[in-house]
C-alpha cells in the first residue's frame, strides 16, 4: 500500500486534486474530517474542538488504512490540525505530533496558493496571499525537519494536476 497526503494552505485544490487522483488511479480517497465536523457542530470551532477533529481525521485514516488498498489518498492529514490550531489558538493539543510522526507516508504533495485563486466556500478564512504563503511555509519547514518525503506543486489547475498525477505515477512504479 502506498500512501500520499495532499497537504497545503486553503484553496489551493487539495480536495479537487484528491478527487481526480481516485478517479484515475482508483485508490482509496479520506476526506478532510473538519468540514464533516463543521457541518455536524454549525457554530465558532474552538481550541477544545481540536481533538475531537483529529481523532476523527485518524479514524477516517485507519478505517481505510484497515482496507489496505494499493493506494490510499489523503486529502489532509493531523500536520493540518496542528498547524490550524496553532494559527487560530495559538496552541494545539500536545499528542497531535507524535501520532503523525508515529504513521509512515510515502509521498506529501505540498500545494503552493501561488498562481491560483483563493476561492471562499463558507469555510476558509485565508483570503490574503500572504498568510496562505505562511502557512504553506510552515508545513514545508515541519516536512523538512522531519524528513518526510514531499514535492512542491505549483502552476495554474492544468500544470498542478499533470504534476501531481506524474509523482503519483512514479510513486506507485517505485
Amino acid at each position: 500500500m502506498k500512501v500520499m497526503v495532499l497537504t497545503g494552505p486553503e484553496s489551493s485544490g487539495k480536495s479537487w486534486l484528491a478527487a481526480q487522483l481516485q478517479e484515475h488511479f482508483a485508490g482509496l480517497r479520506v476526506d478532510e474530517y473538519v468540514r464533516h465536523f463543521m457541518e455536524q457542530n454549525p457554530r465558532e470551532t474552538c481550541l477544545s474542538d481540536i481533538t475531537d477533529i483529529a481523532a476523527g481525521q485518524l479514524a477516517w485514516e485507519d478505517a481505510a488504512r484497515a482496507c489496505k488498498p494499493p493506494l490510499l489518498i489523503l486529502d489532509t492529514h493531523l500536520l493540518s490540525n496542528i498547524l490550524w490550531s496553532q494559527t487560530l489558538f495559538g496552541d494545539c493539543p500536545s499528542w497531535l505530533e507524535p501520532a503523525l510522526l508515529a504513521r509512515h507516508y510515502d509521498l506529501h504533495l505540498l500545494l503552493s496558493p501561488e498562481q491560483v485563486e483563493w476561492t471562499g466556500d463558507g469555510l476558509r478564512c485565508q483570503p490574503e496571499l500572504g498568510d496562505r504563503m505562511s502557512f504553506f511555509e510552515a508545513i514545508e519547514q515541519w516536512l523538512v525537519r522531519h524528513r518526510q518525503p514531499f514535492q512542491v506543486i505549483e502552476g495554474d489547475w492544468a500544470q498542478r494536476r499533470e504534476q501531481v498525477f506524474a509523482a503519483v505515477t512514479r510513486l506507485l512504479q517505485a
